[in-house]
Formats: structure tokens, C-alpha cells, sequence
């Protein structure tokens, strides 16, 4: 059997070790990761830069609209407040009572002997209703007669555009005095009605309220 000698074992070992050394071997990749650092930091600045231009074209184009919208934002609380001012305007008209018609339909309902002699007219405090009082006198056979027929028809013609309507009398008396009616010589008698309607439209139910339900019946 040949016998075969190395005489450079030593150095081929020393060389093998020098490439196993993990101090080395931590240095290479302590470099790569450095490198890979690097370069992340890099592409992280690159994307700063880029949105600080895009945040500096931002605030640019800012500056030049600032004083438009600004404007616009001024002009929008104004006529917020126009819309707020012509709603109450709305409502005061939608609330208000108009004595034109009132007058008329009472006009209609006075006979040729009846006579109205004051007239004095309240809107309540709340739009809670009408109240007034008509005081004048009536002539006939039977004057508290013909007072009570004005009673009637004004309660029947308020009616028909009112509600809640109430015409009671306050007074009726008879008085001395006599009325000349179509040559005939009439007794006459005075009151005062107390005239009470809502002419005001009431408040619409709330849609978002949950509904009652009905009570069952016992049985």
C-alpha cells in the first residue's frame, strides 16, 4: 500500500478555518444588512420628498382658493340666515288672522232690524283663538227674538270656516224704547254677544312619535 504524504495539511487547515470564521461570516452579513438598510432609507426619503412636494403644491393651490372660499363660507351664513328670517316671516303670515272676512261674515248675518252698535275684537295671547264682543239692538214683535237669530246664524256661518266657535250672550234686556219699522212701531231689546272661535290651524303630529296603540276591550 503507496503512502502518500500532505505537507501543506497545516496550511490547507488554517485556510479552511479562516473561511469558518463566524466573525467574518457575521461581518459579511452585518454589511449586507447595512447595505438593504441603506437602501430602505433611501426609498423612505425618496417617499418624503415626493408628499412634502405634493403637501407644498397642496398649500399652494390652498393660498390661491383660501380667499374664494372664505367667501363663499361668509356668503353662505348670510343667506342661512335670510332663509332663518324669511321662515319666521312665513309663519307669522301663515299665523296671521285677517278681520276682512270675519267682518264680512258677520255684515251678512245682521238683519235689516237688527243693529250693531260696538264692536271689539281679540287675537289671544299664543294663537289660542278670537274673541269678541258685539253689542248693538233688535226690533220686533218679539225682539229677543231677532236677537237670538242673529245669535243662531252667526254661530251656523262662523262655523263653516272655524272651529271651536261659541256665540253666547253676555246680556239681553229689553229696553223702552220703541223702533219704527216699515210704519209699524216695533219693541227693541239690546244684548251682548260674546263671540269665541280658533281660526288657527293646529299643530301637525309629530311623524318620528311611536303610535298608541288600542286599548283591548275586557271582555
Amino acid at each position: 500500500m503507496a503512502l502518500h504524504l500532505n505537507l501543506l495539511h497545516e496550511e490547507i487547515s488554517e485556510h479552511r478555518q479562516r473561511q469558518r470564521d463566524p466573525l467574518k461570516i457575521g461581518m459579511i452579513a452585518l454589511g449586507i444588512f447595512g447595505a438593504l438598510m441603506f437602501g430602505y432609507y433611501m426609498w423612505n426619503a425618496y417617499q418624503t420628498l415626493g408628499i412634502k412636494g405634493r403637501l407644498t403644491t397642496a398649500q399652494h393651490d390652498w393660498e390661491k382658493i383660501e380667499p374664494a372660499v372664505v367667501a363663499a363660507q361668509k356668503r353662505a351664513d348670510e343667506l342661512n340666515g335670510i332663509i332663518g328670517t324669511t321662515k319666521v316671516l312665513d309663519g307669522m303670515i301663515d299665523t296671521r288672522f285677517y278681520w276682512a272676512p270675519f267682518l264680512e261674515t258677520l255684515a251678512r248675518c245682521v238683519a235689516p232690524n237688527a243693529q250693531l252698535t260696538s264692536l271689539d275684537g281679540l287675537v289671544l295671547d299664543d294663537n289660542k283663538g278670537i274673541s269678541v264682543t258685539v253689542e248693538g239692538v233688535a226690533a220686533g214683535r218679539e225682539p229677543r227674538a231677532a236677537a237670538e237669530e242673529l245669535r243662531q246664524l252667526l254661530l251656523e256661518q262662523i262655523g263653516q270656516d272655524h272651529k271651536d266657535v261659541k256665540v253666547e250672550f253676555k246680556t239681553l234686556e229689553d229696553l223702552d224704547t220703541i223702533a219704527n219699522l216699515g210704519g209699524a212701531n216695533m219693541a227693541m231689546a239690546r244684548y251682548v254677544l260674546n263671540v269665541a272661535f280658533n281660526p288657527f290651524p293646529a299643530a301637525k303630529p309629530d311623524a318620528s312619535a311611536a303610535p298608541r296603540t288600542a286599548k283591548e276591550k275586557p271582555e
